[in-house]
This record gives C-alpha cells, structure tokens and sequence, in this order.
C-alpha cells in the first residue's frame, strides 16, 4: 500500500523523534546504504562467534547509540546485537517517513546477515520495541524463512491507525480498512516463526489490549505473551529487571 499520504509534517513529527548522536561509544558502527545518497548508522556489539544474534529496532526517541549502556546485558548472555538506525537519527542521514521505515528495514536486514557470516554468528532473531515493531515485523512476514524468531516489545497491533489516534488524528472508513490490512496485526498472522510478545502491564502509550491483540493474531504454534506487572511503556525494564533479558535469552536459547 502507498503510504505516501501519511508523510504530512504535521503527521511525521508525531510519530518521529530524530536526534543526532555523534558519540563514538561503545560497539561497532556499521553503515547501510538504503539509496538516495543516504546511509543508516547501525551499531552492532559482539559477544563472539558461535552465539546467536538479534537484529533490534529501537523506540521512536532512541538512538542507536542509546545501547551502549545496555548492550552487555544482551552479550553477557551470550547473545550478539545489532542496533538498526532511521533515517535522521543518531549518525544517519536523512529524514525519516513512515515509507523509508519499512523499506529501509530490507537492507538493513540483509546487511545484519553479512555482518552475521563475517563475524559467525549462529542464530538469527529479529526484534522491535515500540515504533520499532513495525519494521521488525515486517522482516518476520517477509523473510520468516531466515530468522529463528520474532520479538515484539511494547508493539502495537493497530499500527497506523492507532498511532494516528493516539496524536488526534481520525481516520475512517474505506482508509482505516486499508491501514488495517499492512498492520501488524495482519502481518503477524502470516508469521509462523516463534513469537515472544512482551509489554508493561499498565502501558499509558501503547495499551496492553495492543498486546494481546498481537499475540491472538499471531500465526505461530509456538507463541508466548510476557506481561510486566506494574510497568509502565518507559520503565519496563527498570520494573522488570533480570527477568526481561533471561526471559529473552530463554526464548533465543529455546529456538537455536
């Protein structure tokens, strides 16, 4: 579907929260190019070869260089990971668009798996947390074949039309049901690969009822929703502590 409609500025800045980040940090840059002159500035942080790998999409007001501080609680356990960039943040050209976030996420995707051959990677996860959730998604429906799994964090299954809803913007009719048809909620129902869906209990961004929603759509025999009790869409991992990333390093260990 052409989503072009949906590049209004008035549109992208509720949705998008670019900012530069320039600092050298922790981990690896890697660059992707995804046409037009313009280059994504992932970053990826090794635990070694033999270990399996998530490919990660960040919220909306992240960047990749964000994860400096908490990559070596994926590494620790023995999980490699890949930041995947947008368009205008931390050291990507650009601007992002709701039409660059899921085109993009192809080369980005393909480009996780050369880095994942150099380096030996054995095990390919795909992961977004909220925004991050649809370009995430999108590689599960499309390249299911590839990837060992699908992790969804703080996501949303209504995709457009709830974002749309959340800033005030009302859509209807003939519309809504085109949006309806690239949500999420669709994709996912085509997605057979296992499914981890987590989200915070009293999620004021993206309510728990999205969730669930994604997880009775999913498509997966092997499909599991963790619900963090008494966390929020921003302290989820704060609330939840250890048992967020044991409970993803289960689910990875699970399906190697």
């Amino acid at each position: 579907m052409d989503l072009s409609f949906l590049e209004l500025p008035e549109v992208l800045k509720l949705i998008f929260y670019p900012r530069r980040d320039l600092s050298v940090g922790a981990g690896v840059a890697c660059f992707v190019d995804v046409g037009g002159e313009v280059r994504l500035g992932c970053k990826f942080y090794a635990c070694g070869e033999g270990h399996p790998a998530i490919l990660y999409f960040h919220g909306n007001g992240e960047t990749a260089g964000d994860y400096d501080g908490f990559s070596w609680l994926f590494t620790d356990r023995g999980i490699n990971l890949f930041v995947a960039e947008y368009r205008g943040y931390g050291l990507s050209g650009g601007s992002p668009t709701v039409t660059s976030l899921l085109r993009d996420a192809h080369p980005v995707f393909r480009r996780f798996k050369d880095v994942a051959s150099e380096e030996g990677w054995d095990g390919l996860f795909v992961m977004g947390r909220s925004l991050g959730s649809i370009p995430a998604v999108e590689l599960a429906y499309h390249y299911q074949g590839e990837v060992d799994g699908l992790i969804v964090e703080s996501g949303v299954a209504n995709t457009f039309t709830l974002f749309l809803d959340l800033f005030g913007v009302r859509v209807s009719g003939e519309l809504r049901e085109k949006l309806e048809a690239v949500s999420n909620k669709a994709k996912i129902r085509e997605v057979r690969v296992p499914t981890l869906i987590i989200h915070a209990e009293n999620d004021t961004l993206i309510p728990l009822d999205e969730a669930v929603e994604l997880y009775k759509s999913s498509g997966a025999d092997d499909k599991e929703l963790f619900i963090i009790p008494g966390a929020d869409h921003n302290d989820l991992w704060f609330v939840a502590g250890e048992k967020y990333y044991e409970k993803i390093r289960d689910f990875v260990e699970r399906h190697l």
